[in-house]
């Protein structure tokens, strides 16, 4: 990305990477504003291939399908790099539109894609399946190598994760249960919530950990229930004290 700004003068360069960083920052926690910075980043610099693929993915991240397909094909026209082919094709699923997913699922630039990005297209492929009805095909199609492999790579529980969905969501509760556990030992970083639905399958309930046993729970603060000793305490002293304020302000607490 660096390289292709540095056709750009420095000035605008610099302003088109800030956005850049930007839009990576926020993407996952806060996608509209990343989008904001996208569309900066797109006005100050719409010849640059690494500027329209961000634009992309902060649209799609948006679910802006069209949008995000139409600076996605851009991209790739400028590059003529299959690396976005599967989100490509993940478009077409938002779009409504599984059956292209599915045809471009078997077309020959699939082959072209490293290791990731081939599991990636079988994940779309499975989801587009399962948008047409078809469980158990995506569970087929889910079936593979990369599946049955002991070895964690990055799209190891994403992987696992949707093969336990999906067999979740065809009534094969005991196997999704086993797969959803898989899910949990590959995903260090928290990418899924495995964990949840493993627990949710077992009928785990999870409480407030600050509360313990015999504890009373929290008096309501309305006003309507019934009051906790100290506060009737200060009640009673308070009326016992016609002449003084009503209210009585306390320091503010230090935010810091």
């Amino acid at each position: 990305m660096r390289q292709e700004l540095q056709s750009m003068p420095k000035g605008l360069a610099d302003d088109v990477a800030k956005n850049l960083v930007m839009v990576a920052r926020l993407i996952d926690e806060d996608p509209e504003q990343a989008y904001g910075y996208a569309k900066v980043a797109l006005r100050l610099a719409s010849r640059v291939a690494a500027v329209r693929e961000a634009a992309g993915f902060a649209a799609y991240a948006n679910q802006k399908f069209s949008e995000a397909l139409a600076e996605f094909r851009t991209a790739r026209r400028m590059t003529g790099s299959v690396e976005l082919w599967p989100v490509m094709a993940d478009c077409e699923r938002g779009l409504g539109r599984p059956e292209k997913a599915l045809e471009m699922a078997g077309a020959p630039e699939v082959h072209k894609l490293d290791k990731a990005g081939q599991v990636e297209m079988r994940l779309v492929a499975a989801g587009a399946r399962r948008d047409m009805g078809q469980l158990d095909a995506a569970i087929v199609t889910l079936q593979s190598p990369e599946l049955a492999s002991n070895s964690v790579q990055p799209w190891t529980a994403r992987l696992r994760y949707a093969y336990a969905d999906a067999l979740l969501a065809a009534g094969r509760e005991d196997e999704a249960r086993e797969w959803f556990a898989k899910a949990v030992e590959s995903d260090k970083d928290g990418s899924t919530d495995a964990s949840d639905r493993l627990a949710e399958l077992d009928g785990v309930e999870f409480v407030d950990a600050l509360v313990t046993d015999g504890e009373a729970p929290e008096q309501p603060v309305d006003g309507d229930g019934p009051q906790a000793p100290a506060e009737a305490e200060a009640d009673t002293k308070a009326d016992t004290k016609a002449d003084t304020k009503a209210d009585v302000e306390t320091p503010e607490r230090d935010e810091d």
